[in-house]
């Protein structure tokens, strides 16, 4: 399985881009995928996920109501719509696959792609 994301770059405050992780090699469907995000000297901290139903989704507190995750199965691709970003919000995101029903930490996610860079300017 490859991910490979994209859709970062510079937004001004209270933009709205969003990111696309494209899947390769396996169904999306079939994976519960999340979203991850690292801000410079910080940890790793997770940000969404989606459930391999697509019935359940999940957000760290801080970004809820502002950040909705999503998958489109016939482009096999997971969205993160980001909306009224804080600088706050200003880190490398990764997404990522886990064989699991539902997942919300690192470790139990099985592939990850490679970040794409959001900077959240004031």
């Amino acid at each position: 399985v490859q991910l490979q994301a994209s859709g970062g770059g510079l937004v001004q405050a209270g933009g709205s881009p969003r990111l696309s992780c494209a899947v390769s090699g396996r169904a999306v469907s079939g994976y519960t995928m999340g979203w991850f995000r690292q801000a410079p000297g910080k940890e790793r901290e997770f940000v969404a996920a989606m459930s391999w139903s697509g019935g359940n989704t999940f957000y760290t507190d801080s970004v809820k109501g502002r950040l909705t995750i999503s998958r489109d199965n016939a482009k096999n691709t997971v969205y993160l719509q980001m909306n009224v970003l804080k600088p706050e919000d200003t880190a490398v995101y990764s997404c990522a696959a886990s064989g699991r029903r539902t997942a919300i930490r690192w470790d139990e996610y099985d592939y990850w792609g490679q970040g794409t860079l959001v900077t959240v300017s004031s």
